[in-house]
């Protein structure tokens, strides 16, 4: 039987998230209302994350061309205290994906910042060991890659790599107090025990000058993460 509160199923794969520790008065002018920002251990992460939306479906139904479609965006974290109780959720910089169709909905209708560019990826999977590139050209190509271990293993409690999988609402600021939310469903993840990684990404020319300082940055942490299959919610407005 269909939940009729689900909007939008897919399945999110091969998740491959930097994180760098920006100060928090960067990432103030984005905070929407009535949301707090949340850390790791006094840490305030951006995450650059590439993945690949994959068997999208709009209320039950594909849509013709838009099914499978890389996205790369920068988000940070926070939460919002509903009567009591700590939601924890993402905020997005900028979200950048190859389909107009995606962009314009995503910007019209839900007020995100979604950007279209020419965008590919390539998954190398071997016995012993898995690549994971994802590339867009934004006046020219960037691109993020992680090698990993290929054996899958489980995000231990309690670890950074928890706290960056397991934030299950995305919120956008829609006014001058104003926000809008929305939930996420999935089981927890397994990662892929990273090796090593590149990040070939002009910061500036993709989210602004707030956040040209990260161009050449040594990430935090990186972790690749399986995914599994998703589902959007439908949102609400506070």
């Amino acid at each position: 039987m269909k939940n009729p509160k689900v909007f939008l199923t897919a399945e999110w794969r091969k998740l491959a998230l930097a994180q760098f520790a920006v100060d928090a008065e960067i990432l103030k002018k984005y905070l929407p209302p009535h949301t707090e920002l949340d850390d790791w251990q006094g840490k305030y992460y951006v995450s650059l994350v590439g993945f690949m939306f994959l068997n999208v479906k709009l209320k039950g139904f594909n849509i013709p061309y838009h099914t499978n479609f890389e996205e790369v965006n920068l988000r940070f974290y926070v939460k919002y205290n509903q009567n009591g109780v700590w939601k924890r959720g993402a905020v997005f910089i900028k979200e950048m994906v190859p389909l107009p169709a995606i962009t314009f909905v995503a910007n019209t209708i839900y007020k995100e910042n979604y950007q279209t560019l020419p965008m590919k990826h390539l998954w190398v999977e071997q016995e012993h060991q898995i690549e994971v590139d994802y590339l867009w050209k934004n006046k020219t190509w960037n691109k993020f890659s992680v090698t990993a271990d290929s054996k899958l293993t489980e995000i231990p409690i309690g670890s950074e790599e928890e706290f960056i999988t397991e934030h299950y609402w995305g919120y956008t600021k829609i006014g001058p107090n104003r926000t809008s939310e929305y939930g996420v469903e999935h089981p927890r993840w397994q990662i892929y025990p990273v090796k090593d990684f590149t990040i070939d990404v002009d910061f500036g020319v993709n989210y602004g000058n707030d956040f040209r300082f990260l161009t050449g940055t040594k990430p935090d942490s990186v972790i690749l993460a399986e995914g599994s299959e998703i589902s959007v919610l439908k949102g609400r407005k506070f």
